[in-house]
């Protein structure tokens, strides 16, 4: 693992997930992986990582035995037990008996191939290795919480339950129980035995609060002289040391009360976890964590209550903040005994146990890396965004520490998504978080940030500082400050913060923008901004694809760059200090599809357009990554050199200019969200990600240059959701209980998706497969159901399935699966009658009292005698209450209704509302029954039907409340219905509306509103962000167009970029008279079908588009070039799809430019004649940006762009433009040479220089008198067409040569031939030093020519005539003073770098340190000298030696003069290599003197001894050598 790392936090919650070898390797559980780290005394090492398991790691323990120290074994929620080599980092051996999680886990002190395991369920399982031997125990039915061998005795292993109960079990004895001790009443988080045997009495007497017993009663004999001491802790907040020998507690030790800011007394029980460690080298003292996070030294023979010693005590901030959960500890031969300890601060720290001191400390991340920056002010200062709802600031350059990190969490309280420093004032830092909070940190001071009054209401994911915009006033007057913050959030706006004013609102930059550009249309939403460095431009990304430029400061919209289809994630302008002014221009820009472009807007910025331009192509595209591009950062120290995160997995750095890969980095598992390159050293990238890791790379030692194809993608999703069995609900809830504070990273991605819910990506837990509610639960296919463990017959329930011994069982019952079970469950069900079920009574009580027995039914007839006729006014009776209720039905109404009310409450208190109401409907109190069902929320259909019974406005009042009521158990359409009734139509649109059913609430809208009310185009709006966010296009694009919104209907169906969609808002478009929109997307569908090889689509597609007439003939002049070239064999890219052609009509046996204007004519009405159409194809040609060309340009853009130089060149023809047309012609040429693409060059050459073509007889005529620099062009370029005519001369010689020669001089021409091909390829390096071409390398490949013949030979003699243009003095004196002034060029900034070199020396180093050496110095790259007989004022080299800065200026103002004296033509167009030439010319007539002419001869001879390399020179004498 090269470079620094920052790893994920140790796992929380677990008994022993650390241990340390007696090397000194620290090995810690974090994640999925196991992390090793060299615990130095003074500096951690991160040493590797051990990565196999695919779910958290729950154990980790050491081989302490010597010779195995580099052994260890981990165990995971995976249900693995794994065995490692620390050396190789690979897996030895490992199992998976174990059926529940695992929870423990100790490599045994005295049998060195033995681990032991144990889990949730009690069981105990020893595995022997090496030998791959199993042993089950089955010791007590409980929740083992932890374990550890015994040092003394190799058959012993304590055990510490969930309830706090520990036991001691023998291995040896099938896993019998020897001890049990109890006197803990919670869960025993850690087990240490003393490292050494004590005497009798050594640690105090027995403790007669714990208790002892055998298994069954029976004790085991005390024979030894001395005892075995065990110490426990548990949540019960107490240690106790127990005497192993006899199983009697020894001392029970209770945590003392640390009173400490922040901690209240209560609740300390819940956050405590209680670990314990003995030291190897101290057999009376005892380490044990604390409440808060402090660890204390206990000494086990000191008296009194005060027994305990402060670790760290010195100095604050020594100790962890949070409860620790695991110690460890190692004893250095020239140390003394270390600890170890790992905590919920994320902190890992080492102590010194003679100090008590804390030696160092190793911070961790506890969740995703978001974003990386670095501060442009104190340099090697870099920020961490962390999901962790922390930020942290490395010192990266700090001399004290390697991980000098300072931890801000104040008022942060979520993931940390975006993080910006100021550009000029030190120490401000800017975050934005999950929750959309933005703020701004003084990391220098202890306050908390200064918190925006503003919140985003989603993920804030970018931040950016700049100059500020209206209305806030520009501080250059100190009226305001200088700069202001800008925040991107998912909402899709970006939003200004006033630094001097964070509690006033943020401004929506949109607003500035619509006024300034008049735009009316819906802005797409914004995923990302860049200022230009120097503060007057702005980049902004949308979620469409698209890229603007704005002019600050009153945002003028310059160009969209509409080269990306989905969602922007990042956007750098390329730094002004580079050696090329023109590469501050240049912005990198990456999206959701893999592809990052590079685009060039020189052009727009130095002359701003009046209206804003829109680009299509990019200046350059880096293709290679498979997955959504999060982060790009330009080296500050190279030239056009960048660096790319991706969600594949890999960083990548790319060579731009060149659209060369690398180098890549796959160093994380996970997807990466961050990039930066280092500011000192230029061979080192930090890149952060989803597996909690930072990590510092360096680029010269990467074995990849590329990403990987799409493979490396899909291994890392398989690392993160791989899971090899089902997790149960316990296991389940564990992990939560085990992960609180890593940030539940798994259950969704704060960066997955900006706006857009179609390109949400998110990372989902894996679901329950088995839902243990349903039935019993499947053990091997077998029925088994859950037996209570604390039964006393559990554990002989348990037996039969987990045996105490090791056995191996073939199961033979087939499967049970759920529908056989519940089939044999219907079999089994007897057949019964059924039977009606009677109604409730309304009545009960009464009807119940009518039930009694004889003697009171008679006494409720005597009682109701005297109500009805007795005269007796003294007897007191209420009939129809309380005893006498069942009365009220034979007595007055007042009666009758006091029996309503006493069954009413009945029916109330039993939860049957609806016969109360019911009996209130009886006695018509109608509006009684309304209020209280309104007021219990208990309204139905029938209390409502009865409510106009009440009154009107009883009625509207219960309808309102009905609604609100439906809508709380979630009816909204039913709610809607009912404000409908009573007239509410705004009230109920509004309802659906905001629940987004919004197919229901327009229709309601419709029906019932006007056609113009303004709620209806409101609705529209919204279900159309709506389902554009979610993805449905067609239906977003259908509510734009009616709520008449034309344009964006048009821009939505072209976001999912295929051929379809874009046809489709191309049609759209130009339906709604939005032309410049329909003409874009026409264009780019018409690009599609040409990469399928449908020309006949592209044609038809841009047929009814006027204004790309120019397009649609560059897709005619590609089509036939293509055509042209397939013809000839020469297909440069191929597709799957057959192509699909236009049926035009060519003339046949005419060159390629003639069949060009034909169809022209007969298809376009394109001809001389037609000035007004010729001018307006010539315009858009024009207009039309074509990028310079590179080696690595792929096949199918380099011919698109060849198509458009030809169809320029055409029109410049056809309006008699020969000076133009020529120009034009030998762009074509010199792209092919730019793509080092030397066959497509050759041709190109003939297609440019027809024989027989109307328009270009007598074109040197034509140019002669009209324009010298058109007839320099056209010298340039018919040297073209014979230096590629020479080429193809000379291979065929040489084949020719070596067929027919005898062996010596076959031998020969093969030497010359060699030796020709290394001098070209020498005059080519030269030639792209000073700026030139690239040649071909003098290649001998030679594919289906024909054997030279004397006609052939007559034909090579006149064509080598007609080759004197190659021969130009004048343009090899050019070359010659372009190849020596790049040389002197090379000496300037090796002499300035090196000067730069020796004051950072001298800066950062002592006098003693800082001399120079005296052998090095400014060596300017010598260069090769010519013979002495050549004039000394031609000479392209300089004499050889160091060169001073003086000398050096002299050269250069040599080469400029001479450069000077050679006229405009010369300089301004490109010329094939003279010497080049002339050493093809002599090679020929090395292999057949008679066809050159002497002339020819000596003039090629001439030139390449007066402006050729030394080593041309040897060339050359070795020829004259040869022909004398």
């Amino acid at each position: 693992m090269p470079g620094k790392v920052l790893t994920p936090s140790p796992n929380w919650y677990c008994s022993r997930c650390s241990d340390t070898s007696p090397r000194g390797i620290l090995g810690f559980g974090a994640k999925n992986s196991v992390f090793l780290l060299d615990t130095s005394p003074r500096q951690p090492l991160i040493l590797g990582e051990l990565v196999g398991h695919t779910e958290r790691v729950t154990g980790f323990t050491f081989n302490h035995h010597p010779g195995l120290t580099d052994t260890c074994a981990s165990t995971s929620d995976d249900g693995t037990v794994k065995v490692w080599d620390i050396q190789t980092k690979t897996v030895l051996k490992e199992h998976t008996a174990h059926q529940s999680p695992i929870t423990a886990v100790h490599w045994s002190p005295l049998k060195k191939e033995l681990v032991v395991s144990g889990d949730e369920k009690g069981i105990v399982i020893c595995w022997w290795y090496n030998k791959n031997d199993i042993h089950h125990f089955f010791p007590e039915p409980r929740n083992i919480f932890c374990l550890s061998c015994s040092p003394h005795n190799e058959d012993h292993v304590a055990v510490g339950y969930k309830d706090g109960m520990i036991v001691i079990i023998d291995i040896n004895r099938k896993g019998e129980v020897i001890r049990r001790l109890r006197g803990h009443d919670g869960e025993i988080h850690f087990l240490s035995w003393c490292p050494q045997l004590c005497e009798k009495g050594l640690l105090g007497h027995c403790d007669p609060t714990s208790e002892m017993e055998g298994l069954n009663g029976e004790l085991v004999k005390e024979g030894t002289a001395k005892d075995c001491f065990l110490a426990s802790g548990s949540r019960d907040q107490t240690i106790r040391i127990w005497n192993s020998t006899n199983g009697k507690g020894v001392l029970t030790l209770k945590l003392p009360s640390m009173k400490r800011r922040g901690v209240a007394d209560l609740g300390m029980k819940e956050r405590i976890w209680l670990t314990v460690l003995w030291p190897r080298t101290r057999v009376t003292q005892l380490i044990s964590s604390s409440f808060g996070g402090e660890l204390l030294l206990w000494d086990l023979t000191k008296s009194g209550k005060q027994k305990w010693t402060l670790l760290g005590s010195t100095s604050e901030g020594q100790n962890h903040n949070r409860i620790v959960f695991n110690l460890s500890s190692v004893s250095p031969p020239d140390s003394s005994e270390l600890v170890l300890s790992t905590s919920m601060d994320r902190d890992v720290k080492c102590w010194d146990l003679n100090s008590l001191e804390c030696s160092w400390t190793q911070p961790t991340l506890g969740g995703f890396v978001y974003s990386l920056a670095f501060s442009p002010v104190n340099v090697g200062s870099l920020a961490i965004g962390v999901g962790d709802s922390m930020i942290r600031v490395w010192d990266t350059l700090s001399l004290q520490s390697a991980y000098d990190i300072k931890t801000l969490w104040q008022g942060i309280k979520s993931k940390v998504t975006s993080l910006c420093w100021h550009p000029t004032k030190e120490g401000t830092l800017a975050f934005g978080t999950d929750d959309g909070k933005v703020g701004i940190f003084d990391i220098y001071s202890n306050k908390p940030p200064h918190i925006s009054s503003s919140y985003h209401r989603k993920t804030v994911y970018t931040l950016a500082w700049g100059p500020p915009l209206p209305p806030i006033v520009n501080g250059a007057d100190g009226d305001g400050p200088g700069m202001t913050l800008y925040s991107c959030a998912g909402e899709g706006i970006i939003l200004q913060h006033n630094p001097w004013k964070l509690t006033a609102d943020a401004q929506d930059i949109n607003r500035l923008i619509r006024e300034t550009n008049g735009i009316k249309h819906k802005l797409p939403g914004r995923s990302e901004l860049n200022w230009k460095p120097d503060g007057k431009i702005l980049a902004i990304g949308n979620d469409d694809g698209s890229i603007e430029i704005f002019q600050a400061p009153r945002l003028k919209l310059l160009c969209s760059i509409q080269t990306h289809h989905k969602l922007v994630n990042a956007i750098r302008w390329h730094h002004p200090h580079g050696t090329q002014p023109d590469l501050s221009y240049l912005i990198a820009s990456g999206s959701n599809s893999a592809n990052i472009h590079i685009h060039n807007v020189k052009s727009v910025l130095e002359d701003p357009p009046d209206t804003p331009l829109t680009v299509t192509e990019p200046f350059r595209t880096l293709p290679g990554h498979t997955a959504k591009i999060t982060s790009l950062a330009w080296s500050p120290h190279h030239d056009a050199m960048l660096a790319s995160a991706c969600y594949d997995g890999t960083a990548q750095v790319w060579d731009v200019l060149k659209e060369e890969p690398l180098c890549n980095f796959r160093g994380h598992i996970g997807r990466l969200f961050g990039v930066q390159w280092s500011p000192v050293d230029a061979d080192c990238v930090w890149t952060g990600g989803d597996d909690f890791t930072v990590r510092l790379w360096e680029i010269s030692k990467q074995e990849h240059t590329r990403p990987p194809k799409g493979k490396k993608a899909v291994e890392l999703e398989k690392k993160r959701t791989n899971c090899s069995k089902p997790k149960s609900k316990k296991t389940k809830k564990r992990n939560e209980k085990g992960s609180a504070g890593q940030e539940e990273e798994n259950r969704e991605s704060v960066v997955s998706s900006r706006n857009s819910l179609a390109d949400r990506e998110e990372e989902e837990e894996v679901e329950d497969c088995q839902d243990e509610g349903e039935g019993p639960r499947l053990v091997n296919g077998i029925s088994q159901a859950p037996a209570s463990l604390e039964e006393p017959g559990a554990q002989e329930k348990m037996g039969p399935m987990v045996p105490n011994t090791p056995t191996t069982t073939t199961n033979q019952t087939p499967p049970v699966t759920k529908e056989r079970l519940k089939d044999e469950r219907k079999r089994e069900r007897p057949e019964v009658v059924v039977r009606k079920k009677k109604g409730r009574s309304a009545l009960p009580l009464s009807t119940a009292n009518d039930h009694r027995s004889k003697d009171e039914l008679h006494a409720d007839c005597v009682n109701l005698a005297n109500i009805l006729y007795s005269k007796d006014t003294a007897r007191q009776s209420r009939p129809g209450a309380q005893d006498e209720i069942q009365l009220g039905l034979f007595v007055d109404r007042p009666a009758l209704y006091r029996m309503f009310e006493e069954e009413g409450r009945n029916h109330l208190e039993a939860g049957h509302p609806e016969i109360c109401y019911q009996l209130m409907l009886w006695k018509g109190d109608v509006r009684g029954a309304l209020e209280m069902a309104t007021e219990r929320g208990e309204l139905n259909d029938t209390l409502v039907a009865m409510a106009p019974m009440a009154g009107y406005a009883v009625w509207m009042k219960t309808i309102e409340a009905f609604s609100k009521q439906l809508c709380f158990q979630e009816q909204y359409v039913k709610a809607a219905t009912y404000l409908l009734s009573i007239h509410k139509v705004y009230e109920a649109v509004k309802l659906l509306q905001s629940h987004q059913l919004f197919r229901e609430a327009i229709a309601i809208a419709k029906a019932r509103l006007q056609p113009d009310d303004p709620l209806l185009k409101e609705l529209y709006t919204n279900c159309a962000g709506v389902m554009e966010r979610d993805g449905h296009y067609t239906l977003a694009a259908k509510c734009y167009l009616t709520a008449n919104s034309p344009y964006d209907a048009a821009k939505i169906l072209a976001k999912k970029g295929d051929v379809a969609s874009l046809r489709t808002a191309a049609e759209v478009a130009s339906i709604v008279s939005e032309k410049e929109l329909s003409s874009l997307f026409s264009s780019r569908c018409a690009l599609d079908l040409l990469a399928l090889h449908n020309w006949l689509g592209a044609q038809d597609v841009l047929r009814s588009q006027e204004s790309l007439l120019g397009q649609r003939l560059v897709l005619c002049t590609y089509e036939l070039l293509y055509r042209h070239l397939a013809d000839r064999g020469l297909i440069l890219w191929r597709s799957m799809n057959t192509p699909c052609y236009n049926n035009w009509t060519l003339p046949e046996g005419e060159p390629l430019v003639t069949s060009v204007t034909s169809v022209w004519e007969s298809e376009f009405g394109i001809t001389r004649d037609a000035t007004e159409r010729l001018q307006m194809a010539h315009q858009q040609l024009r207009t039309t940006e074509r990028p310079e060309a590179s080696p690595n340009t792929p096949p199918r853009l380099l011919m698109l762009h060849l198509a458009q130089e030809l169809s320029l060149a055409i029109t410049w023809m056809l309006q008699s433009d020969w000076a133009q047309g020529v120009t034009i012609r030998l762009k074509a040429v010199l792209r092919c040479v730019n793509a080092e693409d030397f066959t497509l060059m050759q041709e190109i050459s003939k297609i440019v220089l027809p024989e027989g073509a109307d328009f270009d007889s007598d074109l040197g005529d034509k140019l002669a008198d009209t324009d010298p620099l058109g007839l320099a062009a056209l010298q340039s370029l018919r040297a073209f067409l014979c230096y590629g005519q020479v080429y193809e001369l000379w291979w065929k010689l040489a084949k020719d040569h070596s067929g027919m020669s005898p062996a010596g001089r076959q031998q020969n021409g093969a030497e010359e031939q060699a030796e020709v091909q290394r001098v070209g390829r020498e005059e080519e390096e030269d030639s792209q030093a000073g700026g030139g071409r690239a040649s071909p390398g003098l290649s001998t490949e030679a594919s289906g020519l024909p054997d030279t013949t004397r006609e052939s030979l007559t034909a090579a003699g006149e064509l080598l005539a007609r080759c004197a243009c190659c021969l130009s003095p004048d343009h090899a004196r050019h070359q010659a003073l372009q190849r020596r002034l790049a040389d002197v060029q090379r000496a300037v900034a090796e002499l300035v770098s090196q000067h730069q070199m020796r004051s950072s020396e001298a800066e950062g180093t002592p006098e003693s340190e800082a001399e120079p050496d005296q052998n090095t110095g400014p060596q300017a790259e010598p260069a090769e000298s010519s013979t002495p007989n050549h004039r000394s004022s031609e000479l392209p080299l300089s004499k050889e030696g160091p060169d001073s800065m003086t000398t050096l200026m002299e050269q250069l103002r040599d080469v400029t003069q001479q450069q000077s004296e050679l006229t405009e033509g010369v300089k301004l167009h490109p010329f094939p290599d003279v010497v080049e030439s002339s050493l093809v010319l002599l090679s020929i007539s090395s292999l057949a003197p008679s066809i050159l002419p002497c002339e020819l001869r000596d003039r090629a001879l001439t030139l390449a001894q007066t402006y050729g390399t030394a080593r041309t020179q040897r060339a050359v004498q070795r020829f004259l050598r040869e022909a004398a």
